[in-house]
């Protein structure tokens, strides 16, 4: 996997200052990104999330998913530690893409749950990939991680890697009478854990 670190900067928020980092996927031509807080190379596992893209969760503010509320309690969480990475990788709707992320709420629109829109669009359940956060985690010498997910694939991916996940945080904000169903299929179809 042929990836590259192309730029860091300052990125404020209201829970503290960041650096953003972006780096290139030569392979796909994908962008992905690090927000990062603190001496993350330093001794001890390190908070960290790894987070897909969901345009409609975290930019639109969405209560068909948890993904914004996920995403904003992860970047909470590393300021209030004062040290910490989130990576945000560019797979949205598990890898299928935003416009056939839509076509999947149509279906589920009409009654199929998020596995099964995917499966009916001719998509796996699931199509994300870790194998990028490697060589990101690798440029800032990350070994061990404290992983903020209820996700056990992403575990699986990190120990299959190589890295520490000396412990799994969960993640339960988000909650609401539009995504029930959603959250539902996550822990019944997909293995995702309730805490």
């Amino acid at each position: 996997m042929s990836v590259k670190h192309v730029a860091s900067a300052k990125l404020p928020t209201q829970w503290g200052v960041f650096t953003i980092h972006g780096f290139e996927d030569a392979d796909t031509g994908k962008e992905h990104l690090a927000l990062v807080m603190g001496d993350v190379g330093s001794e001890g596992p390190l908070l960290c999330r790894i987070h897909s893209e969901c345009l409609t969760g975290d930019c639109l503010f969405s209560q068909r998913c948890d993904c914004g509320p996920q995403l904003q309690y992860a970047i909470e969480s590393v300021a209030a530690e004062g040290r910490g990475l989130i990576l945000y990788l560019r797979q949205e709707g598990r890898g299928i893409g935003l416009l056939n992320k839509i076509k999947a709420y149509e279906l589920q629109d009409s009654g199929a749950d998020t596995v099964e829109a995917n499966e009916r669009l001719g998509f796996e359940a699931d199509s994300r990939e870790y194998a990028i956060c490697k060589p990101m985690l690798d440029y800032f010498n990350v070994r061990s991680v404290r992983l903020l997910t209820n996700n056990p694939r992403k575990v699986n991916a990190m120990e299959d890697m190589g890295f520490t996940v000396a412990e799994r945080l969960p993640i339960h904000v988000g909650i609401n009478s539009h995504n029930e169903s959603y959250l539902a299929a996550k822990i019944n179809k997909l293995g995702h854990l309730k805490g």
